[in-house]
């Protein structure tokens, strides 16, 4: 990426008051929201360099949880849940938890609530391990073309496939 572009994507990032939550918020078949892992948790871990994989989520409970954007949402303690109250949009994944690569694509595919990445003190997921890797090749041009995708994307409906390649927990840790 050149530097004029570069720059040029950093200043839409930093003009940009998008709204990626609009739309209907992916859900699997756990019945939840980010697959039943707890949003603010992901605020509070350190981050690992681009190209190193992030550490794993945090599962939520069942008996912490919120209902937002159509969606029930399950958080690991009540403090988490009550922070996410008090401001969902600053906790809960851009695109409506759906891929963030693939939206850059101009598709909304499931995100795998282990591939993770806070930008912007905003909230990312990817698909595929491999996703991931063609992510963080420009990460701010990504979130670019996918914030000017969202909007064409944002009214159509949930992705409604299972995360490919996921081999982890679904739903809140004691269910």
């Amino acid at each position: 990426m050149s530097m004029r572009s570069t720059a040029l994507a950093l200043a839409l990032l930093a003009g940009s008051t998008f709204s990626a939550l609009a739309g209907e918020q992916y859900v699997d078949s756990s019945g939840y929201a980010v697959s039943g892992f707890d949003v603010v948790a992901y605020f509070d871990q350190e981050q690992t360099p681009i190209g190193t994989p992030q550490k794993a989520a945090t599962r939520g409970k069942s008996a912490y949880t919120a209902e937002y954007n159509g969606a029930k949402w399950a958080f690991s303690t009540v403090a988490n849940r009550d922070k996410f109250v008090a401001d969902p949009e600053k906790y809960a994944p851009q695109f409506d938890g759906h891929c963030a690569y693939g939206v850059a694509k101009g598709g909304k595919v499931p995100a795998n609530p282990n591939l993770w990445r806070i930008v912007d003190d905003k909230l990312f997921l990817n698909i595929t391990k491999n996703v991931v890797t063609f992510w963080e090749e420009d990460v701010p041009g990504n979130i670019s073309i996918a914030t000017v995708n969202w909007n064409n994307l944002e009214t159509k409906g949930s992705a409604d496939s299972e995360i490919p390649q996921y081999d982890g927990p679904i739903g809140p840790a004691d269910q």
